[in-house]
């Protein structure tokens, strides 16, 4: 049985670390904001990964019960990997930097509170399966 190795928890544990690459990522393009030529950077994770579940939409998605087994269709379980892309075609200063310390600050911000939400919802999956072993109500 997948307990914690399920598809919604590696989906989860995914964007985790997503909003943990954001956070890396936004900090150095604070960090770069007067920074002559720098080109700030973005993280990918949402919507790679909206496009990998909505790509199932009446394809046949079979079961494996053995590894050796062969896959039918695209597998559910497949967590994309965060995508780092520089914005190279833009310019905000004289300097040519394209970094707005207003924009970067925000986006900050909500992945601030995106990342409490999957450490909230990571932590209720696995107080629930707690209860559940242990047996209390």
């Amino acid at each position: 049985m997948n307990l914690l190795n399920g598809a919604a928890f590696g989906r989860m544990e995914g964007a985790l670390q997503a909003a943990e690459m954001r956070q890396r990522v936004i900090s150095n393009n604070v960090a770069n904001g007067d920074t002559p030529h720098f080109k700030r950077s973005e993280v990918l994770f949402e919507e790679l990964l909206e496009q990998s579940m909505g790509n199932t939409q009446g394809q046949l998605i079979g079961k494996r019960t053995n590894q050796k087994h062969i896959a039918i269709g695209p597998s559910s379980s497949n967590v994309p990997i965060p995508k780092l892309i520089t914005d190279e075609t833009t310019s905000m200063n004289n300097n040519e930097n394209n970094v707005d310390v207003d924009r970067e600050m925000s986006l900050l911000a909500k992945n601030q509170l995106s990342y409490n939400f999957y450490v909230q919802q990571i932590n209720h999956e696995v107080r629930m399966m707690r209860t559940a072993i242990e047996g209390r109500a």
